[in-house]
């Protein structure tokens, strides 16, 4: 034992030998085990919320583009060869694929990792537009990346702010296998 340091005998029954002043005897305990309850509650609710707010923040950003590649039924579907990309979008002609889909000389994708000048890619066209997003399992797991993002953020709150270890271990796998996924497809 270091001389400057009290014995832990010492030192718990200093601790528990004083209550507050001016306070009843055995009220003070009780207080602070239900404030102590209360704030405990308070940052599980106040966490969960935050947590579930990420979550749903990763689906909204990932939907914009999923659903147009997941529920392919009755849009267009085709091919587009990009031949120019600026600076926010990637264009060429657009060669139909499915029933009823007409070709168009000129069609924009979002420029990003997932296209590349010169490639040819399977799309599915945005309806009232112009506008193409990649379809096929790439496209699939190229829309849900900002899921797996999410994931991976939403997994540090649960894990360190709800104390749910297992379970953040558990988000953070999911979003890596899906960024992985997405990653290895593009």
């Amino acid at each position: 034992m270091i001389p400057a340091m009290p014995a832990t005998a010492a030192s718990s029954h200093r601790r528990r030998g004083h209550s507050r002043k001016g306070s009843a005897k055995g009220a003070g305990p009780a207080r602070s085990s239900a404030s102590g309850t209360a704030l405990r509650f308070g940052r599980l609710v106040a966490m969960g919320a935050v947590a579930v707010l990420i979550l749903l923040a990763g689906v909204w950003g990932s939907w914009g583009a999923a659903q147009h590649v997941m529920l392919t039924k009755g849009r267009e579907q085709g091919t587009v060869e990009v031949t120019r990309c600026g600076e926010d979008t990637c264009a060429g002609p657009y060669t139909p694929l499915s029933a009823g889909s007409t070709a168009r000389a000129r069609v924009e994708t979002e420029k990003s990792v997932a296209v590349r000048k010169g490639g040819t890619y399977t799309v599915v066209i945005k309806p009232g537009s112009d506008e193409v997003v990649r379809s096929g399992p790439a496209g699939v797991l190229y829309a849900w990346v900002p899921l797996g993002g999410a994931l991976l953020l939403a997994s540090v709150v649960v894990a360190g702010g709800l104390g749910r270890v297992r379970v953040g271990w558990a988000l953070a796998g999911s979003g890596v296998a899906l960024l992985t996924a997405a990653f290895l497809a593009v």
